[in-house]
């Protein structure tokens, strides 16, 4: 398979074909941030107090203010107490009146919540308050625990059943418990739907860019990330909106199971990856479907070479061992998985305080929304400009200190607390984007998905672990943003250790994925010197390009002074290349 990336240029790269693709997989992001809903937009401050209807059986013409003064305990300030009555007794309502009630208990009934903000949400309708009060950060770790689970089921999964059924399965539950979830009568079994929603989460979003991405050329390789983060931060903006004017969570539960239908109906007919396909020995389904995709992009792909590729036997699938036996694979996952878990980590602990940076919780959600809807263009620029690299390394170190400045401002000043949080979620956000194109330029076909799914399990490990590190603001509250902004600026500084993989083809074997610091492709070389001709309208003065030549390459000498290096890597150095006609003369060759 050293030849596909040959058959996806000749397929045109990022035809028809693949923008139809990528949007249909990255439609579902627009959706997905729905699912947080519930769990974000809640008011912990709702008036609430023990339902103490029993004194009505003696007195059914009280009005409300006498029955909280009769069985209700004031507080100190004069306020009613949300978690104490007075016991029940049974005694007549003048004798109440005369001698009152002392002896005191926590609520028998459960709660009456006046929420002023909202119509309903998961802590009035399953009262999490008082000695429930932590159910709330369970529910968030449950979400976490499922988006977790669902990397590490669907990793491996796609290895086996394919790209194809891996993205397919998990919108199909999703539709399914988004509709459970919204009809759910108990505490657990919300809990437990919401579980199965992290699953498919979590399963969903690693397999569509997967999937995006092994059709895509090597110029448009970030697309398919940074579309899906686009697609994510703008359904932030429209469940925002739709839980402005709802303020019922039931109700945008089963708002948000119609767009997930309409992904159902057309999610059957997504085409299967043709590097998994190969990979799995199955040439002429591969073979059927790239003929499909040079149909529908009106370009035909030369015999030869469609022979050529169809021809090579697949590489022996070691598995994951492989991703622990070799060295540098072993390096690049621990690098990329804990700076994957950082990012995350920071991330949720920030989105899920949405609540507590002193401004409206909706105009905190909107700046949120709005601000990271830039970030991830300015990625796509950034990963072809400046590399993955330094892309990764800068938003983890600048994100990180922008978190733990937020501590050195003064927390009355919420303007000032809140740019500075949003700037370092963005940043963040942006960070996420630029790991999911970057684990995947990393390792080789075999384990791609395997080892993006371990990654991403690793990442949610971190948004597991953000509502737990959330609990230690009760001993002092700056000490969850020192934690994850410290782990953010550390994972950014390993980066260091990590290649480079801009303009290179997917590695197909672990040779190749080891020498990933190379390009190994003359063809894919040139793509740099197009990519900066096209962007800055000037041919590039001069650029050092890194190429792997694989043995049968040839030397060519067209104003290029060419190092070989035991027939394995070479140093091509261009000054002043006319870009256009060096691109003919290897097209004649």
């Amino acid at each position: 398979m050293v030849d596909f990336g040959e058959i996806l240029e000749a397929l045109g790269g990022f035809g028809v074909f693949q923008k139809v693709l990528l949007f249909a997989l990255c439609f579902p992001n627009l959706i997905l941030p729905f699912h947080f809903a519930s769990v974000l937009f809640n008011n912990a401050n709702t008036s609430h107090h023990c339902n103490t209807n029993w004194i009505l059986q003696v007195g059914p013409n009280l009005s409300k203010e006498e029955q909280l003064h009769l069985t209700v305990p004031i507080l100190e300030d004069g306020s009613f107490s949300p978690c104490l009555m007075y016991k029940p007794v049974d005694l007549n309502l003048s004798a109440i009146q005369e001698y009152g009630l002392n002896e005191t208990s926590s609520c028998i009934d459960g709660w009456v919540h006046n929420d002023a903000m909202y119509d309903s949400t998961i802590i009035t309708d399953f009262d999490l308050v008082c000695g429930n009060a932590n159910s709330l950060r369970v529910a968030q770790t449950v979400l976490m625990a499922g988006i977790l689970v669902g990397g590490l089921l669907f990793g491996p999964l796609s290895e086996s059943l394919g790209r194809k059924r891996a993205t397919q399965i998990p919108v199909v539950l999703m539709l399914i418990f988004t509709v459970v979830t919204g009809l759910a009568p108990y505490f657990y079994v919300y809990v437990i739907s919401q579980f199965i929603i992290g699953i498919c989460y979590g399963g969903f979003r690693i397999n569509c860019v997967i999937l995006a991405t092994e059709w895509t050329g090597t110029a448009q390789r970030s697309y398919g990330s940074c579309l899906s983060q686009v697609l994510s931060s703008l359904g932030q903006v429209v469940f925002l909106a739709l839980i402005y004017y709802l303020r019922d969570w039931r109700m945008c539960q089963f708002i948000m199971a119609a767009p997930i239908g309409f992904v159902v109906l057309y999610i059957w007919f997504i085409p299967e990856s043709a590097r998994w396909l190969l990979d799995r020995g199955r040439p002429e389904d591969a073979k059927e479907l790239i003929q499909k995709a040079a149909k529908i992009n009106k370009r035909t792909i030369p015999e030869s070479l469609m022979e050529k590729v169809l021809s090579e036997k697949p590489a022996e699938r070691e598995g994951i061992k492989i991703l622990f036996a070799s060295p540098v694979l072993r390096k690049y996952f621990i690098i990329i998985s804990f700076a994957w878990a950082a990012l995350t980590q920071a991330y949720y602990s920030l989105s899920l305080n949405v609540g507590k940076f002193g401004l409206n919780i909706f105009l905190t959600q909107l700046i949120f929304g709005l601000s990271e809807l830039p970030v991830h263009f300015v990625c796509i620029w950034l990963l072809e400009a400046v590399g993955r690299k330094a892309s990764l390394m800068g938003t983890l170190l600048v994100g990180g200190l922008f978190c733990i400045l937020t501590i050195a401002i003064p927390q009355g000043n919420y303007i000032a607390v809140t740019a500075l949080a949003t700037f370092g979620r963005l940043l963040m956000n942006g960070a996420g984007s630029v790991t999911n194109v970057y684990i995947q330029e990393l390792f080789p076909t075999s384990i791609r998905q395997t080892a993006t799914g371990l990654g991403a399990t690793a990442a949610r490990v971190g948004s597991l672990l953000s509502p737990v590190l959330g609990m230690l603001e009760v001993y002092h509250y700056s000490i969850p943003t020192v934690v994850f902004s410290s782990l953010a600026i550390t994972s950014g500084a390993l980066v260091f250790m990590l290649p480079e993989t801009r303009c290179t083809e997917l590695p197909d074997s672990v040779e190749e994925a080891e020498g990933k610091r190379y390009l190994y492709s003359t063809t894919t070389a040139l793509c740099c010197l197009k990519w900066f001709s096209n962007f800055f309208g000037v041919r590039p003065p001069l650029c050092r390009i890194h190429c792997f030549m694989a043995p049968q390459i040839k030397t060519y000498n067209l104003k290029l002074r060419i190092l070989i290096k035991r027939k394995i890597y070479s140093v091509i150095q261009c000054r002043n290349i006319n870009y256009l006609g060096l691109w003919s003369y290897f097209s004649d060759v």
